[in-house]
């Protein structure tokens, strides 16, 4: 096959083109060259290409070439490991098709309410994108039927394997009609995911990328992780106690770039927002402001800073984490031009680590934790930079005018060159203190697991000993386990009438606390309510914003059960899923 340099050479429909270009898509990727004709064809397709080589484009273009408007059922199902993929892949999707006619696509994962997914199952969509669980259960209550379904594809069936998810998988592809196409994506090819292939792609193409090292030279990067509420402050120290000439902060929405801006702006930076919604002209603008000095700071989304090329940025802050590798790559390229240092500070939630990690694989680079600058940091900067403006102006102005001045008012006020040299010091910096270190708490790393020294060195529990969902129907109890430190009963207002299940108040407390699924002890439902025994230090913070959680559109309310408190040290594994001693956290949505 000859090389592919644009998106036009690939047959796509002109909506499909029109749309890619808005996007700044120009030369396909090396996934997309050789699947979008493949599956453009109605060949099942089996790839193997790391996060961020392009993939969803690879599979969303051509099925959507596919399409027929008229049709309101489910036409493509595709599965992801994560809500978060689930989310990026939908919107893709959205964006893809934005001149598509009375096109609809459906997000569906566990944590979302049933009622908003019903209505827009019943309201018809052409593209479902959703996680096994959740897909398992409207398949079970019947709420999403795939009698028309044309294609389904496997979006990272490996990391749904590790999770535990292939039986679910297995369930799935079996309730699909068929002749159906599928498309199976994986960074790598397990025993058991190769199985699934020979089993249900019928003379599948399939096609392997080599992804080349990607190295940005010269750019330190760096992570902190923290909460979402936290990521303001985090910024503002940032912008304070980093050098840097300017700098730009990617987020992924046009709302969050006039939000963030205004806010930086009220605390003093010279700053803008760059996003889509801008015309060329204003775009300009703002390119040529900062690059005359007159903005410190740019906030943009991905598509509104493609092609950016500003010396002068020299730090490049990821507010939010992108969802595939190949954006962060060209997010972190706007910094370290024309052979200048550069930095690359990434924002991370406990909920992005498989982000992180996958960031780390496919560009092969190692992204190094960091602490935040402290208030004691922030003051000496502060105070080095106000004394070097003093200097200056000592060093190139006239002062002739303010030493008379100052021998008048030493005079008239009776005071030492040292109180009046203090007061007029005083009043300079008034509205940006020098003395601020008592002024900045610390910003505490979100409580829960830690991660091991080695992120990527963790136990991975092996599937294939994890008995099939037929072998499993009464999900009898494990054998007993010990369970180190004081453990408390605790009370959560959810219970049998509202259809929880044990897994469900695992993945809401794993998920929402960060609590290793392994410190989560044996779970009791009753009609009303249930019981669930954790750790007896929850730290404060945490308990209360489980208070807040729902599951099942129940808000857990999370109370200490007074008559069932306990402190042993050992006690029976819960009933429901949950993994084996040492195995790694399995999360399941909802």
């Amino acid at each position: 096959m000859s090389e592919v340099t644009s998106f036009a050479e690939l047959n796509l429909p002109e909506p499909l083109l029109k749309a890619v270009a808005e996007l700044g898509y120009e030369t396909p990727s090396p996934i997309q060259a050789e699947s979008i004709p493949k599956l453009l064809s109605g060949a099942d397709l089996l790839g193997q290409a790391q996060t961020g080589t392009g993939k969803t484009a690879a599979f969303a273009l051509p099925l959507l070439a596919r399409l027929d408007a008229g049709q309101r059922e489910p036409q493509i199902l595709v599965l992801a490991p994560t809500r978060e993929l689930a989310i990026q892949v939908a919107e893709a999707f959205q964006s893809y098709a934005k001149y598509l006619p009375q096109f609809h696509v459906l997000p569906i994962y566990g944590g979302q309410s049933y009622s908003n997914q019903l209505r827009s199952l019943k309201r018809g969509c052409q593209v479902v994108v959703g996680t096994p669980g959740r897909i398992m259960d409207h398949l079970d209550r019947g709420t999403l039927v795939l009698d028309k379904l044309k294609a389904i594809v496997l979006d990272e069936a490996d990391e749904m394997l590790r999770m535990g998810f292939i039986d679910d998988v297995q369930v799935i592809m079996d309730k699909t009609p068929p002749g159906r196409q599928v498309a199976m994506f994986s960074a790598t090819m397990p025993t058991q995911i190769r199985a699934i292939a020979q089993k249900h792609l019928s003379n599948a193409h399939e096609i392997k990328i080599v992804t080349k090292t990607s190295t940005v030279e010269r750019i330190s990067q760096r992570f902190v992780m923290l909460e979402n509420n936290q990521k303001l402050d985090a910024l503002t120290r940032l912008l304070e106690g980093e050098d840097y000439d300017a700098s730009i902060v990617f987020v992924r929405t046009k709302s969050a770039t006039e939000e963030i801006a205004v806010k930086l702006g009220a605390r003093g930076y010279a700053v803008a927002s760059l996003n889509g919604d801008m015309n060329q002209t204003h775009r300009e603008q703002t390119i040529r402001r900062i690059k005359d000095g007159q903005l410190d700071v740019v906030v943009a989304t991905d598509v509104a800073a493609r092609g950016l090329d500003v010396e002068r940025i020299s730090l490049v802050v990821n507010y939010d984490i992108p969802y595939d590798s190949e954006a962060y790559v060209h997010r972190i390229g706007r910094t370290g031009r024309a052979g200048r240092e550069g930095k690359a500070i990434l924002f991370v939630s406990p909920r992005e680590r498989r982000l992180l990690r996958s960031i780390e694989h496919a560009t092969r680079q190692p992204i190094e934790k960091m602490a935040l600058p402290t208030g004691a940091v922030i003051e000496q900067r502060r105070i080095q930079n106000f004394r070097a403006e003093l200097a200056q102006a000592n060093e190139t102005q006239d002062l002739s005018f303010y030493q008379e001045l100052i021998g008048q008012w030493q005079e008239s006020l009776e005071c030492t060159d040292k109180e009046l040299a203090a007061a007029l010091l005083y009043l300079a910096q008034k509205d940006q203190p020098l003395n601020v270190a008592s002024q900045f708490p610390e910003i505490r790393e979100p409580q829960g697991k830690r991660e091991r020294e080695q992120r990527n060195d963790r136990p991975r529990r092996d599937n294939a000993e994890r008995p099939s969902r037929s072998d499993r129907p009464d999900r009898a109890p494990r054998q007993r386990r010990e369970m180190q430190g004081d453990f408390n009963t605790y009370r959560i207002e959810v219970g049998k009438e509202h259809g929880v299940r044990a897994g469900d108040i695992v993945g809401a407390i794993a998920n929402e606390a960060n609590i290793d699924s392994q410190f989560i002890g044996n779970i009791k439902l009753h009609d009303q309510f249930s019981t669930v025994e954790l750790p007896a230090n929850i730290p404060a913070e945490i308990f209360q914003h489980l208070k807040k959680v729902y599951v099942r559109k129940q808000k857990l309310n999370i109370t200490v059960d007074k008559a069932g408190s306990t402190g042993a040290a050992a006690r029976p594994e819960r009933k429901g899923p949950g993994p084996r001693p040492g195995a790694a956290p399995k999360r399941r949505p909802s």
